[in-house]
């Protein structure tokens, strides 16, 4: 498979160089060429494979003829060796639970699964791999936790200071060894701008060997494809029209999900469900992309005033608004509106849910109020509630259990260095630890 820039489809890299280099030259993001297609009858065999042996066959279909067949299922079966449950909550709703991984984040599926394609993609090498990855809160424990200890390579985390809840903090500041988090003196977009300058400077690039694990890296969507086949051909859906409701921030999730529709997954249409930083709801309703500095939310993980990824989308659709218009309703919501819908699930199901699966849940019902079709909603809920357990037990008015794996986190140090929202600090500690 080659892939192209969205900002040139006529230049063309290999699988190692789209995810070695993690961002074209020109700034765009890459893409592929093709989009495989999953054959009718093998997706009849769907509902009766584990998702792990989807993630397998799916993988095969993006990773022939770059990686050998054995290679590819060892680094899918190697990476996603949990569950991604579809709880019903009535008959026409659906929850997409993709916490159960080792950070309890849906980011968990692209960073173990990145982990493990890089490693082989560098084995042997000499020079040293740098991953630079930007975090507005889940990205930056998931990446760390997958390519902790990899040799070889190491991981620097920029994160915004004050703008993650604590335990998201502390997942990401505590592991050490080939691990380092820069505490930026901004918000999201400051960070992910300055990993961007960084792949653009040609004296940085010359002295260091560096890639990002954002989803601007497209080894991250391939394997967040697996779950929406999975949710999609499960028999509880009583072969209904699929339609996703997708939290979203930078519009990785979505994105992927787009392209697991474009391989042919049974969905029929995908809500944007965003808070009030809505640059891509705005979008659909008016044709026009207008990035602005992003907003606090208590959904704090969707705080995007640039989605990198609406690049990706615009890129499928080749710029046409109505084509995407049919296959994405986009909706945004108030923290005031946010904390009455998670007091709602837990009211009217007894579900606990955290602030982005509250929002996407209420574009759930803002899409299903507008087209009263019968269809199935399935709400994606990208993370374990008790990462947010200040935003849930005050909405809630409960104490909630912690899980294990944060409860260990939150008893180290954290280990982080400060630095301003300007490039020459962030080169000057790259330089210094080359």
């Amino acid at each position: 498979m080659r892939y192209y820039s969205t900002n040139d489809k006529t230049a063309f890299v290999s699988l190692r160089e789209a995810v070695l280099k993690g961002l074209p030259d020109d700034n765009g993001l890459f893409m592929p060429e093709s989009i495989p297609n999953i054959p009718e009858d093998v997706q009849r065999q769907f509902p009766f494979w584990n998702l792990t042996e989807i993630a397998s066959y799916v993988s095969q279909r993006f990773l022939d003829g770059d990686l050998p067949d054995s290679v590819i299922r060892e680094i899918a079966e190697g990476a996603i060796n949990f569950d991604a449950p579809l709880v019903q909550l009535d008959d026409n709703l659906h929850v997409l639970e993709l916490f159960h991984g080792p950070t309890l984040a849906f980011k968990d599926f692209g960073a173990r699964f990145m982990a493990r394609l890089m490693a082989w993609l560098v084995r042997g090498d000499n020079q040293k791999l740098t991953i630079l990855v930007a975090t507005s809160g889940d990205t930056g424990g998931a990446v760390a936790s997958g390519f902790l200890g990899l040799e070889g390579i190491e991981v620097i985390i920029l994160y915004p200071s004050g703008k993650v809840s604590p335990l998201q903090e502390k997942q990401l500041t505590t592991f050490g060894q080939n691990i380092t988090a820069l505490e930026i003196e901004g918000n999201f977009d400051d960070c992910q701008h300055l990993v961007k300058q960084a792949f653009l400077d040609k004296d940085l690039q010359s002295q260091c060997r560096l890639t990002s694990a954002n989803s601007i890296n497209i080894s991250r969507l391939i394997p967040q494809t697996f779950y929406y086949f999975h949710a999609a051909t499960r028999p509880q859906l009583k072969k209904k029209p699929a339609v996703f409701s997708v939290p979203s921030g930078n519009f990785g999730n979505l994105c992927a999900g787009l392209i697991a529709q474009r391989m042919g997954a049974p969905i029929a249409h995908f809500i944007a469900s965003t808070n009030v930083n809505d640059v891509v709801p705005e979008y659909l309703k008016t044709g026009q992309f207008q990035s602005r500095k992003s907003i606090a939310t208590i959904s704090n993980a969707m705080d995007v005033g640039n989605p990198s990824n609406f690049w990706r989308m615009a890129s499928l659709y080749d710029q046409d608004l109505e084509r995407m218009r049919k296959d994405i309703s986009g909706y945004a919501f108030s923290d005031e509106a946010t904390r009455a819908a998670m007091q709602e699930i837990f009211r009217r199901y007894q579900y606990l849910i955290d602030p982005h699966g509250a929002v996407g849940y209420l574009g759930w019902k803002a899409y299903s109020a507008e087209i009263q079709h019968d269809i199935q909603g399935i709400v994606v809920e990208t993370a374990h509630p008790a990462k947010f357990v200040e935003v849930v037990e005050e909405t809630l008015h409960m104490d909630l259990e912690i899980p294990r794996q944060l409860k260990e986190a939150a008893d180290k140090p954290k280990l982080s260095i400060k630095l301003p929202a300007v490039f020459e600090a962030l080169k000057a500690h790259l330089l210094h630890k080359k």
